[in-house]
């Protein structure tokens, strides 16, 4: 399912996109979406982390050695 966005962008980074796009025979709604997936997959990586960390600060989790989950998962030499 495809949703129309518009979004504004600096006549710069447009001519950018113009220029990749015609260079490459892609589209510049290609290169947007590859941009913006990548983009979010770190901003939801970094979000997660600084989930966990404040999770850890507050002492509501915990952290394991990998030696105790080596053990507890019987691959320990």
């Amino acid at each position: 399912m495809s949703s129309v966005c518009q979004v504004r962008i600096p006549e710069e980074i447009d001519a950018r996109l113009r220029r990749l796009a015609a260079e490459t025979g892609r589209s510049k709604s290609y290169y947007v979406r590859k941009a913006l997936t990548r983009s979010l997959e770190e901003m939801e990586d970094a979000y997660l982390a600084d989930e966990r960390l404040a999770e850890l600060r507050a002492g509501r989790s915990r952290t394991h050695s990998l030696t105790d989950v080596e053990k507890r998962l019987g691959l320990a030499d």
